[in-house]
């Protein structure tokens, strides 16, 4: 059915959440290692408000997650209350609490080191299930199937004293996988769903450099999860997703990528989202950007001391952030397109100067030496000019009460003429500023160092294009950059993610939500979501750089022309970019992302148990059909601006004006998204 605003819609009876329980397992509950740990944390107040106290998280017990993030409590739930006591009795240690977190979920977590001893009889039940053995020298497997083990065994206690309540358990990755096949093997009465994010052997894969996309169906699976020592982890995860009733995966490419590498077709896609937080003032996100690019340009001022040669004020921020994944995160196309850029950027003699960061995590021994007495001497500067001015004040506002006009050459002594030539000279450097503000350990051999000595990018006066590796996550206690990474994101004026291997891509989603325009590319599961969602993404300030039908040379002129199209743009339309930018964080809203999980467990209660659930048979939630329309206003994006080249990015076209109607535009734009839960209604049981 589709709704009056053009956004498809489909009708579904609503699940009687009074008479079911949900349970969501993931390894990544109150315990971040990567991209699941935002999914689970993002989606819970969405879930937790409709599904109340009958929604539950399953995970690892860790001491510090526990003390710092959950508030402990007795289950309110009689069926999980018996069910901990059971395990409890029985040699486990379960703990339960409240994850301190948006919509406060509760957690199930598991001490897997206190059930240990029982990792024998385990893998011989997971023998006798499905065949697979897990070898003793792989420490991560083994705590995987203690933790699954756990879950099988909690679920079959839930379903035990669940007094006629069905039980839905959802499963993400194959870390929870064996709690699923488990499950299943024992014939336990639930519903379950497993989703994977990433195929286990596609990340390998990808990361060996080889052509993945191109030779899907050409791969020996068994062969190649072999000879990488992954096997079993291979098997496990495959066990899991034929098991489950429903089987789910983020995105349209990962889906065809599943197929391949699986051997199933996923039933539903559920795209990942985020809680986007509104501003009561429209234009407050551009007020946050002008305050932090302002911070950004403070450290930039103390790291480029004594080559600040370049106007901060036509100078562009770009980043890359994420694991240190050098070709699959595309750092490798996006350091040869700085290249080209640099080189386009000299030739037309342009006045604009890009500074590029890399937020990637690697081995450092401390801070580089050279930037901490950058950051000092800027500071040092900074005292040295309002002590000065301090006086020079006093000494004008003394004049002005005398009713004189004072003699400028006298205003100043010759102590303060020292003073200044002396902080003069303190900024004198014979080194080029540093590439990297850290020590890094492996510095001859480092990925991202290498290729910069290889194209030549050292920072030096006559190039346009700065680089500075931060191999260190932002933290705003950070003696160096101290800025959390949201401030950080807000600060700049485009992230760059050009991935080879992204099942999803949640740093140009984050980029998004806080109205900052984008590059990804359509291997990217954000990249094929914006594609059929967005009639021109770009003028909404998405660049989707083609990585699967074009040579990577063509791919990296593409990315060039993207970031050289973006330097062209005056501020002016870097402006109305933001704003459209902005507008389209509704799309990636979990209220409206969260259907596809729900149509995903309504399709699983109806196969896990058709006489009591009946669905209509029905495709999986589209939205074919439906695209956020193409901006009638200009400019519609860098390469059809009125402005041909970077020297006259400050000129304004006066007809501009007339053409761009903000408000128009945005209303436009918003009825095209429409809440997808009637907010009035809760349904009795739900938490208000």
């Amino acid at each position: 059915v589709t709704s009056l605003s053009g956004l498809p819609q489909w009708e579904v009876e609503e699940l009687p959440v009074e008479d079911l329980l949900l349970f969501e397992v993931s390894w990544e509950v109150t315990n971040k290692v990567g991209g699941i740990y935002t999914v689970i944390q993002t989606k819970a107040r969405t879930t937790a408000d409709e599904w109340g106290d009958n929604y539950f998280l399953i995970g690892p017990y860790f001491e510090h997650n526990m003390k710092t993030q959950v508030e402990q409590c007795e289950p309110v739930n009689d069926a999980v209350r018996r069910a901990m006591d059971a395990m409890n009795k029985h040699g486990c240690q379960v703990h339960f609490g409240r994850w301190l977190i948006e919509g406060s979920p509760y957690v199930v977590l598991f001490d897997i080191g206190y059930s240990a001893w029982n990792l024998d009889r385990w893998k011989g039940d997971l023998w006798e299930a499905c065949h697979v053995g897990i070898p003793y020298h792989d420490r991560e497997a083994n705590d995987m199937l203690i933790f699954g083990s756990l879950t099988a065994w909690f679920l079959k206690e839930v379903t035990d004293h669940a007094e006629g309540k069905h039980v839905i358990a959802h499963f993400h990755e194959w870390q929870a996988g064996t709690g699923l096949v488990l499950s299943r093997a024992r014939k336990l009465p639930i519903a379950t769903i497993f989703t994977t994010h990433a195929t286990l052997l596609g990340r390998y894969l990808c990361a060996a450099n080889i052509d993945f996309y191109n030779h899907l169906d050409k791969f020996n699976i068994d062969k190649e999860a072999g000879e990488r020592q992954i096997y079993h982890r291979y098997c496990m995860e495959r066990a899991a997703v034929h098991c489950a009733h429903v089987f789910t995966t983020v995105s349209e490419i990962t889906a065809i990528e599943a197929e391949h590498m699986l051997r199933r077709k996923p039933d539903v896609i559920t795209p990942n989202g985020l809680n986007v937080k509104k501003f009561s003032a429209v234009h407050e996100f551009q007020n946050l950007h002008a305050m932090y690019k302002a911070r950004i340009q403070d450290f930039v001022r103390g790291h480029f001391y004594g080559h600040l040669d370049f106007d901060l004020e036509k100078t562009l921020f770009f980043f890359i952030a994420g694991r240190y994944e050098f070709s699959n995160k595309g750092a490798d196309i996006f350091l040869e397109s700085l290249s080209r850029l640099n080189f386009l950027l000299r030739m037309h003699k342009s006045d604009v100067t890009v500074v590029v960061f890399f937020i990637m995590p690697a081995q450092t021994n401390n801070f580089n030496v050279e930037t901490l007495k950058g950051q000092a001497i800027r500071k040092q500067l900074w005292d040295t000019a309002h002590s000065v001015k301090e006086k020079f004040g006093k000494k004008l506002y003394d004049a002005l009460l005398r009713g004189e006009i004072p003699d400028m050459n006298n205003i100043l002594d010759r102590d303060d003429l020292t003073i200044m030539k002396r902080a003069i000279f303190s900024t004198q450097r014979q080194s080029l500023p540093p590439v990297t503000t850290h020590n890094m350990i492996d510095d001859s051999t480092d990925p991202i160092l290498s290729t910069i000595r290889r194209i030549g990018l050292f920072n030096s006066r006559t190039d346009r294009v700065k680089v500075i590796l931060h191999p260190e996550f932002l933290s705003s206690t950070s003696p160096l950059l101290p800025m959390d990474y949201e401030e950080f994101v807000r600060g700049c004026h485009l992230g760059v993610f050009p991935s080879y291997y992204e099942p999803w891509g949640y740093t140009p989603a984050e980029c998004t939500v806080m109205g900052i325009p984008s590059v990804t590319t359509n291997l990217s599961g954000f990249g094929c979501f914006m594609q059929e969602h967005v009639a021109d993404p770009t003028a909404y300030g998405i660049y989707i750089v083609d990585r699967r039908f074009r040579s990577p040379d063509d791919s990296c002129n593409q990315l060039t022309q993207f970031l050289y199209g973006f330097c062209k743009q005056s501020r002016r339309q870097r402006i109305i970019q933001r704003n459209r930018t902005e507008r389209l964080s509704d799309l990636l809203d979990w209220r409206y992302l969260g259907r596809y999980y729900q149509h995903a467990r309504h399709l699983t209660l109806s196969r896990a148990f058709p006489d009591k659930f009946y669905m209509e048979p029905t495709s999986p939630p589209s939205t074919e059909g439906f695209k956020y329309p193409r901006p009638s206003s200009v400019p519609p994006s860098p390469s059809g601006s009125q402005v041909s080249s970077p020297q006259s990015s400050d000129v304004e076209d006066e007809d501009e004006d007339e053409r761009y109607d903000e408000e128009e535009e945005a209303e436009r734009d918003r009825l095209n998204i429409k809440s997808p839960f009637p907010l009035g209604h809760v349904p009795h049981g739900k938490k208000k």
